[in-house]
């Protein structure tokens, strides 16, 4: 059974590129939360791997999170009543996540200011909370989108704080945290050499079968109650458990490039198999699945649908190819012995001064 069949073009193509979008920010947002996570003294044992660590992502860091800036612009003009009545019912942790984020980005920036134990380890810390919080709070979300909250017949959300007990408010963020790890590692373990490669590659091995799991179970879970769940979405189902069997076969053997795609290829075809089971709702009703939200009812007019798809076509494989570009120029290892000792920011001041 064709389940695009008798649903509007436009509504449904924006609702693909918003998974693309989503599914973007997860592929390559995800090892950059692992990561950050991974200055903590689990796994990173002094400052100099520290700072190992935030050189692998600190060329690109900071685009990656286009793919959520763009995704929520793209979900407010293509969707205005799937924003309004997500912002609304979970204003508090779309708060807490806008906070981790600024703390984040603060964190990556100032911790290399002074060079004072106790500034490096607070911003340390602030950089891993962040990350952790960060991760959590964007898989919460979007489990809490898949699943659903009970939506009236007018799209608001019976009770305030309804997702608190929604419990795949825990299952969604737990699944990405450890996803995101694991992410994490396979990037480290593809973008470094030496004692940190191999310290990432032993640890990925020995935390991927349980790491997965809360992701399974959302998967699952969807494929099970989904209005749309079919043949297509088993499908992706199938290729997701492939994926991760060939990620852990490839990280046992010690080929760190086909391990990240692995990894990859699990969160990509798990995510579309979310968004087959869950198609053509966008924000499913506890109460009455005819209160749900779905493509046709949450979306703009097909006007606006029409100029935002010319503008998606034109700006969309720019920024594809970009950030492909990026990652190519930055593309070698780096290993310890890459990272210079530390230095004060006032002792340059006061050699720059020294020179004139």
């Amino acid at each position: 059974m064709n389940i695009f069949a008798d649903q509007p073009l436009l509504p449904t193509i924006w609702f693909i590129i918003i998974g693309v979008f989503w599914i973007g920010y997860l592929i390559l947002e995800g090892f950059d939360f692992g990561v950050g996570m991974m200055m903590s003294k689990v796994f990173s044992k002094n400052e100099k791997e520290k700072r190992l660590l935030l050189n692998t992502i600190g060329p690109v860091w900071d685009g990656n999170e286009v793919w959520l800036v763009t995704g929520g612009a793209a979900t407010f003009a293509a969707f205005p009543f799937w924003y309004a009545s997500l912002f609304s019912a979970l204003y508090i942790p779309l708060t807490l996540a806008l906070v981790f984020l600024i703390l984040r980005v603060v964190a990556i920036d100032y911790r290399g200011k002074q060079n004072t134990e106790k500034w490096i380890n607070f911003w340390n810390a602030s950089i891993s909370v962040s990350s952790f919080f960060l991760a959590f709070l964007v898989g919460a979300l979007l489990g809490i989108t898949s699943t659903g909250l009970p939506i009236n017949e007018n799209g608001d959300v019976v009770g305030a704080f309804t997702w608190i007990f929604n419990p795949f408010t825990y299952i969604g963020g737990l699944g990405i945290v450890l996803f995101s790890y694991l992410q994490g590692l396979a990037f480290i373990a593809l973008k470094t050499d030496g004692e940190v490669r191999y310290r990432a590659s032993k640890t990925l091995v020995r935390l991927m079968p349980l790491g997965i799991l809360p992701c399974v179970i959302w998967v699952l879970y969807l494929q099970f109650t989904g209005i749309s769940a079919g043949i297509l979405s088993w499908v992706m189902v199938v290729f997701a458990v492939i994926s991760c069997a060939f990620a852990y076969l490839k990280a046992r053997a010690g080929r760190e490039g086909w391990t990240f795609v692995g990894t990859s290829l699990f969160i990509t075809t798990g995510a579309l198999a979310i968004f087959l089971a869950l198609y053509p709702n966008v924000f499913p009703s506890t109460l009455d699945p005819a209160y749900s939200l779905n493509i046709a009812n949450a979306s703009s007019s097909p006007y606006t649908l029409t100029i935002m798809t010319w503008l998606a076509c034109l700006m969309l494989p720019f920024i594809i190819l970009y950030q492909a570009w990026g990652y190519y120029m930055f593309r070698k290892r780096l290993t310890v012995e890459h990272i210079p000792d530390a230095h004060d920011a006032t002792d340059l001041a006061t050699m720059s001064k020294g020179s004139h």
